[in-house]
């Protein structure tokens, strides 16, 4: 792992930084590139320009490990008040949430019902999925144990795994009977080295290993792939693999991030693939941003180009 990465990881995670930092004009203005604002109306107005190009979205609110129970009712609420408004505008959003903003550090219990409560008005309102993002591994098995639960009732209910964990290629195949929805992330937690591949050439291909086993068991069941990457070589291998084992482009996804390559969102989406632009927005954005420039240290430089740009 590189030592770019590791001061990013570790400032993502600094109490003073994330104090400070959010504060600074310059800073302010770099984010802006990667989310449109901090309210989910910013958000909302940018998911209907994406949906003049064919481009549904996925929105998560920004923020984790809540300090008390009671925020966790917030949360749904703010979740259950979207889905309205999604509504009301005629977009086709989904949503994916953080247990830890539901109360997964105070009460499993709890947080199963914020969370349940959300996947009911989804599927009653919108029709569609809401997915579990995935955090730190102290939370991975916990997590899953906590999606077997949901997919025993709701059939519309999605998990991310990250490719940089040894344990990801295991923990996908144990899903395969329940027929999961997937989402597949590279990973963005500062990990032990016991526990991830620290070369991004591994984390590559263990990706790269991960969605053509769920390429394969989509040929035998219900079960929705999704990869969320950025990586174009990445992306060009997963669609000829599709194409040689005969997976129609409607069986699969691929994700990005709002203000990443919009360019080849829009062609991916022109050339038939199914794509979903990924809106981020809250005011807690500090530690994402911070990850998302550890996935890929070279985004330093786009940033700083960015922030004295015209």
């Amino acid at each position: 792992m590189s030592l770019t990465r590791n001061i990013l990881l570790w400032m993502s995670e600094n109490k003073f930084m994330k104090e400070r930092i959010p504060k600074l004009g310059f800073v302010r203005k770099a984010v802006k590139k990667f989310m449109p604002g901090e309210t989910e109306d910013f958000a909302l107005d940018a998911a209907a320009q994406f949906s003049q190009f064919g481009i549904p979205s996925v929105f998560t609110k920004l923020g984790e490990n809540i300090t008390q129970i009671s925020e966790a009712d917030l949360v749904r609420d703010h979740y259950l008040k979207l889905i309205e408004k999604i509504v009301e505008r005629k977009l086709d959003i989904e949503i994916s949430v953080k247990l830890t903003q539901l109360g997964f550090d105070h009460s499993e219990e709890e947080t199963y019902n914020n969370f349940i409560a959300i996947v009911k008005k989804a599927k009653e309102k919108l029709g569609n999925s809401v997915f579990i993002d995935m955090e730190s591994s102290i939370y991975t098995q916990r997590t899953l144990d906590f999606y077997k639960k949901c997919k025993k009732d709701f059939e519309n209910v999605g998990l991310c795994l990250q490719a940089y964990l040894f344990r990801t290629q295991n923990d996908i195949e144990e899903l395969f009977s329940i027929n999961p929805s997937i989402r597949m992330v590279k990973g963005a937690y500062k990990e032990p080295h016991s526990l991830v591949f620290k070369d991004k050439p591994m984390v590559d291909e263990n990706f790269f290993v991960c969605a053509n086993k769920l390429l394969l068991q989509s040929k035998q069941n219900n079960i929705r792939p999704v990869f969320a990457t950025h990586d174009e070589k990445l992306i060009k291998r997963i669609t000829q693999e599709a194409d040689r084992i005969g997976i129609k482009k409607s069986a699969y996804e691929f994700q990005m991030l709002y203000g990443i390559k919009t360019t080849l969102q829009k062609q991916l989406a022109k050339d038939g693939y199914q794509f979903r632009v990924l809106i981020a927005y809250g005011e807690s954005w500090y530690p994402w941003y911070m990850r998302r420039l550890a996935e890929r240290p070279a985004n330093i430089w786009f940033v700083i180009k960015n922030i004295f740009s015209n």
